[in-house]
């Protein structure tokens, strides 16, 4: 099991509170130091959101120059995209291609691309986007074409959704071929489309992590069987995202949880991705998810649906998504009211006592698959 972070700049009204006027640059620099903290703690990967117009939940529009100034600061980690927007109407396919082989670049082979259709109409009709089942068509003609784009070869296309005059799309990618594949999915259907395409696989732990068991396993079966992937080779991995907070004294951790006001942002994940199916349960904004309970915590932990309490508790739990099948685990931590002391404290915690039992490979798993396929560039 690998380990990640993931990036959004969640500006909840408890934190907006306690830093006033100077809230948004605050938090921005709290995910830059979550960052450079992770690098430190052996933590192999960062993704950062792509996310436009949604207040409170994710002020992270400009993704690429945060992950450039991530890089400049970090010398292992590899930094990711959680998602680059595909779509042409938000991003043109050429763009995404020119910024993928730039931070490659930068980083000196240390990017990871994550792709995605965005799951808010909120962005979808700001880009003039009216039918969200579109988005779908676009990312399955756009994908295939930013591939086209890196090699050496003069480009031309005449599609759907976009079009391009022959160019030479620049600069080419500092990885050869190109840097791993990745697609952000929730549905069964968006799995078995990864595996079928041969890219890894981002994906979020609103349920019990026990639920993502059959997907992970029907995308496992399915990617050994792809001979005809949409890149140059197979990036077969799968990344959860979850809540983390380890800290010697696990009644510190709780509590530090229980201030963070976690249940909020939940509650606007279900107010603007509404194209995510909606749970049982889940009130409609603007009524909120009620604040989780000392009970309710407990519960969380024992059933090892949050890394949440001493290292113990926190790596019986990471042994609970482990089994589910499921390569990498990120933490989203800062998406809350969580104040960056916490986040730091905890990163360095868990890199000292958790990460070292189930990451014993140096090597970072994207990188030991492409070039186990295609040999050492």
């Amino acid at each position: 099991m690998e380990f990640g972070i993931f990036n959004a700049i969640s500006i909840l009204p408890r934190y907006r509170a306690a830093h006033g006027s100077a809230a948004e640059h605050d938090r921005l620099m709290d995910e830059v130091a979550f960052v450079v903290a992770a690098d430190a703690a052996g933590i192999k990967y960062s993704w950062a959101s792509e996310h436009h117009f949604l207040t409170d939940y994710s002020h992270l529009s400009d993704s690429e120059s945060f992950l450039s100034f991530c890089a400049a600061k970090t010398s292992n980690i590899h930094i990711g995209s959680g998602i680059f927007n595909i779509t042409p109407p938000a991003n043109h396919p050429a763009r995404i291609a020119e910024r993928v082989a730039m931070l490659d670049h930068l980083s000196e082979g240390r990017f990871e691309f994550g792709t995605g259709r965005g799951s808010s109409t909120t962005e979808q009709r700001g880009f003039g986007i009216e039918d969200p089942e579109l988005t779908r068509e676009m990312v399955a003609e756009t994908l295939p074409e930013i591939v086209r784009m890196w090699r050496d070869e003069p480009y031309s296309f005449d599609g759907r959704f976009f079009s391009m005059p022959e160019r030479n799309v620049l600069p080419k990618p500092y990885t050869q071929p190109h840097p791993p594949l990745w697609m952000a999915a929730g549905s069964p259907s968006t799995f078995e489309l990864a595996a079928k395409l041969g890219v890894g696989v981002l994906c979020f732990a609103f349920t019990p992590p026990q639920v993502l068991t059959p997907l992970i396993a029907k995308y496992k079966e399915m990617i050994e069987d792809c001979t005809d992937p949409v890149g140059a080779y197979v990036n077969n991995n799968v990344m959860i995202t979850t809540q983390m907070l380890c800290m010697e004294d696990g009644a510190r951790a709780r509590q530090a949880f229980l201030d963070a006001d976690s249940n909020y942002h939940l509650s606007l994940v279900f107010r603007y991705l509404d194209t995510f199916p909606r749970p049982k349960g889940i009130p409609e904004w603007p009524e909120t998810i009620p604040a989780a309970t000392p009970d309710m915590v407990e519960l969380m932990i024992d059933s090892g649906a949050v890394a949440i309490g001493d290292p113990d508790e926190v790596a019986r739990s990471v042994q609970v998504f482990a089994d589910t099948g499921a390569d990498q685990l990120a933490f989203g931590m800062l998406s809350s009211s969580m104040e960056r002391e916490t986040c730091l404290e905890a990163v360095e915690t868990f890199g000292k006592h958790v990460l070292p039992r189930f990451d014993k490979d140096p090597v970072h798993s994207t990188t030991r698959q492409r070039e186990a396929q295609l040999g050492k560039a």
